[in-house]
């Protein structure tokens, strides 16, 4: 027998995405048993390992079901490099046919009868052209952002400025309703100030918000009060925001690239370890460098004589070790540091010889530190990771700062540098320790009966079921 009351969730496929996104369903079903949930599982070559995800995370959630979406033809490769936001929007908005098809056929599958069975969709940020669907068959939708308030409010900032008010660079700062100081355009994603189609997509996005009935965030009142403040005062003309996190897959799910043994080798080297005395690099899945600034890490590794683990996306081979890593440094490093190609990153945060992290500042990987109370070294490289740097760093002092503009295409930071934000990292003494231990105390109170996740949790599926 069905619950009486579907939601449709549609995900982007991107690793970084479903991962919260298939923690706040089963949070849903888990809370309400009036609630069941239809994933529409998007394909795309980019993310081969999506499909797995999804299938392990939710192998023991009979309440979820899973529709795969037909393969559809990609946009031309070449426009994934000119604008990666354009890029995925174009692809989002060929699926419309094909959601609208497959949300049809569940529809069908109810006994005609007055009320609608499917209450609502969840969309993810990058498929709020679905919103379109939802309206077309009399269904209302929330947007589930992955990232916080803080870019939702910037997003919804470029409302003011017009589609074609591309940031002029001779402005230096930016006044922006939820940070409470200017923000340098510096941190701004590479999509501001893109002419081919990135701005333009922010843009759309930032419309289709007013469209939805409320904005889901994975994120916390405590951290992000002052945001949610600014778009509760009536003039940003913002749906309601429910923060419901932090949304964090304590599992920490299976990566096809990892086998049991190199996953039991890592853990084996951390227990080996004096208490919060190691530093984890790990820059997510996406989040590569150059054979130089690699180069540039290990040296700073050296000369700062810190305990490591450094999660590499392609670690150096016996072919190219010469021209990524300084001469010896292999020799060096044994008994005082790790190379790997993947990590349990979740594991590995929670694990007492972890003593700092030097991250993207990946929001997933922002919530996962300060749920275990690890500080950050802000090395933030594509997407809204500057503008979340920043946001860390200065106006919340909930992490070091390294290079906040950090560019991947056109910057080198020096092992210099990297070696004086490994020790002020790892000083106890800093700041920034404490600050995040508190934090800590506030994200789990967050998620506890009568926390403010909790309670917003629950007003979301008041507002999902017809009930205020």
């Amino acid at each position: 027998m069905k619950n009486n009351a579907e939601l449709i969730f549609i995900p982007s496929p991107g690793i970084g995405h479903l991962t919260s996104s298939l923690e706040f369903a089963q949070l849903l079903i888990n809370r309400d048993n009036h609630l069941s949930v239809t994933i529409l599982c998007i394909k795309i070559p980019l993310t081969p390992f999506a499909d797995s995800y999804i299938k392990s995370a939710l192998a023991s959630q009979p309440q979820i079901k899973l529709i795969d979406l037909p393969l559809v033809e990609l946009p031309p490769q070449e426009s994934i490099h000119k604008s990666p936001e354009h890029y995925i929007c174009t692809f989002m908005e060929s699926l419309k046919p094909h959601v609208k098809a497959a949300i049809q056929n569940i529809l069908s599958s109810y006994p005609r009868s007055g009320s609608q069975p499917v209450v609502g969709l969840v969309l993810d940020f990058f498929c709020l052209s679905m919103v379109d669907v939802g309206n077309e068959l009399g269904i209302p939708s929330y947007m589930f952002m992955t990232s916080n308030v803080a870019f939702s409010a910037f997003i919804l900032s470029l409302l003011n400025r017009g589609i074609e008010d591309v940031f002029n660079v001779s402005e230096p700062d930016l006044l922006i309703p939820a940070f409470p100081d200017p923000v340098p355009l510096s941190v701004l994603p590479d999509a501001a100030f893109n002419k081919d189609g990135g701005y333009a997509a922010y843009y759309k996005l930032a419309q289709r918000f007013l469209d939805t009935k409320g904005i889901i965030v994975n994120s916390f009142s405590d951290l992000e009060k002052y945001a949610i403040d600014a778009l509760s005062d009536g003039q940003s003309h913002a749906p309601p925001i429910y923060t419901v996190g932090p949304l964090i897959d304590l599992k920490g799910r299976p990566n096809p690239n990892l086998d049991q043994a190199q996953h039991d080798k890592i853990l084996k080297w951390l227990d080996e370890q004096p208490v919060s005395s190691v530093v984890f690099l790990c820059f997510g899945s996406m989040g590569g460098f150059a054979p130089s600034q690699t180069r540039e890490i290990a040296v700073a590794l050296q000369g700062s004589g810190v305990r490591f683990l450094w999660a590499m996306n392609s670690p150096p081979t016996a072919d190219n070790v010469d021209r990524t890593l300084p001469e010896g440094f292999l020799e060096w490093m044994e008994g005082r540091g790790m190379i790997c190609g993947w990590a349990p990153q979740v594991e590995v945060l929670a694990h007492k010889a972890i003593g700092g992290f030097v991250s993207h500042c990946g929001w997933n990987s922002i919530l996962e530190s300060l749920w275990f109370g690890v500080p950050i070294l802000a090395w933030p490289i594509y997407a809204e990771q500057q503008l979340n740097a920043f946001w860390m760093v200065r106006q919340y002092g909930l992490a070091v700062e390294l290079r906040l503009d950090y560019r991947r295409s056109s910057d080198l930071v020096t092992a210099k540098e990297i070696e004086e934000g490994l020790k002020q990292l790892m000083d106890r003494d800093n700041v920034v320790h404490k600050n995040v231990i508190e934090m800590k105390e506030k994200a789990r109170k967050a998620v506890l009966t009568s926390g403010s996740s909790f309670i917003s949790v629950g007003k979301l599926i008041d507002n999902i079921l017809g009930r205020n």
